[in-house]
Formats: structure tokens, sequence, C-alpha cells
């Protein structure tokens, strides 16, 4: 077993992958791709995000799982079964990839709503189909910019956002492929967002779906 000393790793080399589409990265049925070029004239992908029906929690970092979920790896596709969730995946891997270190996503996204949540999460996908969770974050829109001085979104206006997927390390093998996963709830592990730009649902008196 290798003892490091220091965090991040010293050696660490930082990659980017890119989205890439033809708008219909829907499911993990779809046609999105992760791949390290960059894209050309890609198509924007939409869903529907709607807060009375939120993407369930599917293990991950949670403290108390319901009876329904465990914590930790769990399996992933049925919410990528979901049209609400956006799936990029690689090729088929022919060679192992090591991926030690801090995660992030950055997006360029718009709303119809004032304010909405954006979540990312990295899977690994088995040759089985399976899609186990790795690392996931979210992000309140309408603090993109600061924490202090919350600003809202301006419908339909695209905007450029960086959700931090906390860190991980594993090592994705050959017939594996990496996965994300992008939507706008993970719930019950964050509240979900009333679009409205107001309070939590558990308090809201209105609720918004948005695009």
């Amino acid at each position: 077993m290798a003892h490091e000393q220091d965090w991040p790793l010293p050696d660490t080399s930082y990659l980017d992958y890119y989205l890439h589409s033809s708008g219909r990265a829907n499911t993990a049925n779809g046609d999105g791709q992760l791949r390290p070029e960059p894209p050309g004239h890609e198509h924007a992908d939409v869903y529907l995000y709607d807060p009375l029906r939120p993407v369930p929690t599917l293990g991950g970092r949670v403290m108390s799982p319901s009876t329904a979920n465990a914590a930790g790896p769990v399996d992933q596709r049925p919410a990528e079964s979901r049209g609400d969730v956006l799936c990029y995946s690689t090729p088929v891997l022919e060679h192992p990839v090591e991926v030690t270190g801090h995660v992030s996503l950055t997006l360029f996204v718009s709303s119809s709503a004032c304010d909405t949540d954006f979540t990312g999460k990295l899977v690994d996908v088995f040759p089985d189909g399976r899609a186990i969770f790795l690392t996931d974050g979210i992000l309140r829109a309408r603090y993109r910019n600061s924490l202090a001085e919350p600003e809202l979104l301006t419908p339909e206006q695209v905007c450029e956002v960086t959700i931090g997927l906390s860190v991980t390390s594993n090592v994705f093998l050959p017939g594996h492929r990496i996965r994300l996963e992008v939507s706008s709830s993970n719930f019950p592990r964050f509240d979900r967002n009333s679009n409205t730009g107001g309070t939590s649902p558990r308090t809201a008196t209105r609720m918004s779906r948005s695009r």
C-alpha cells in the first residue's frame, strides 16, 4: 500500500472532459457523451424539473439512509431512467483510468425560473450496466457568484456555474465507462428548490416547475 504525504497528490495531472450530445442526453439511453475533445456546435440539452417529483437520493454520502436506500456505492440506474436526468458517458475504456482528487463540473445553463438547483454526479459504469455512485455535488443557482450576496437568475439567460463534486479515488477498469449525471434535484439528501427564489419547499406556499 502506498502512503502519500501531500494532498492534492503532487503528481496529479488535471484533465478536462467535455459534454457532447445532439440535444438528447436525457436518460442513460440518450446520446450524451463524455470526451476529452472540446465540443463544436452542440445542441442544448433540456429537461423539466418538477419540485413535486424530485430525483431520489440513491446511496452516496448519507448518514441515515431510508429503508428504501442504502448509503455508499449504490446503483444509480433507477435515477438514470428519468427524463429529468442528463447522462454523459465515455466510450468503453480500453485501459485503466485512475481518478484521484478533487472533481468539479462547469456548466453553461439557463432556466425558465428565477432560481433552481443544478446537480452533478460521477459514477462508474460496469460492463453489466451497473452505474455505481462515486461522488456528487449541488449548487443553488442564486449562490453561483457569492454565498453572502444571492443573485437570482434572469429567466432564459445563459450563465456559467461551477459545481464542486467533492473528492474521489477510483480506478475505472477496462470494460467500464465514466459517466456524469446532471439534474436539478437529489432528494432527500438536499432540499428541493421551490424555483420561486423564496423559501425551502418544507415551508413554501408556492412551487414552480422549470426547464
